[in-house]
């Protein structure tokens, strides 16, 4: 790959991380290869895919989170899914569905964790 194809992933990967982590909780900094990767494949490739739209991958993500019971990754992906408008009734729905085939402990602790990052909306 290019320096200019290398770039050019990494500042599309850039412009939808500022997207979809908008108000997400920082973690501890990651090694520089480790961002890398992150901006340049992760959000400049794989999440810029034409096969799926960034709700469909930012749904299966939230999916895949709760199904391993990864409570930190969970607070950074369902306020993703909020940043790109997903409604959290989409998300108490894949949740619930979860459920049944993960188990009923990782259902409860995702409604907690959904609970504790996604904001209130006023009727």
């Amino acid at each position: 790959m290019s320096d200019s194809e290398q770039n050019d992933k990494r500042e599309k990967g850039k412009a939808l991380a500022r997207i979809i982590l908008k108000g997400a909780e920082r973690g501890p900094r990651m090694p520089r290869k480790f961002s890398d990767y992150s901006l340049e494949h992760l959000f400049g490739d794989v999440w810029q895919g034409e096969d799926l739209s960034l709700e469909e991958r930012s749904l299966i993500t939230c999916t895949i989170l709760v199904a391993l019971n990864r409570e930190a990754e969970q607070r950074i992906h369902f306020r993703a899914a909020c940043n790109l408008g997903l409604p959290k009734e989409r998300i108490e729905g894949m949740i619930t569905h979860a459920a049944h085939y993960a188990g009923w402990p990782v259902a409860a602790s995702a409604f907690r964790v959904l609970a504790e990052v996604w904001p209130e909306v006023e009727d």
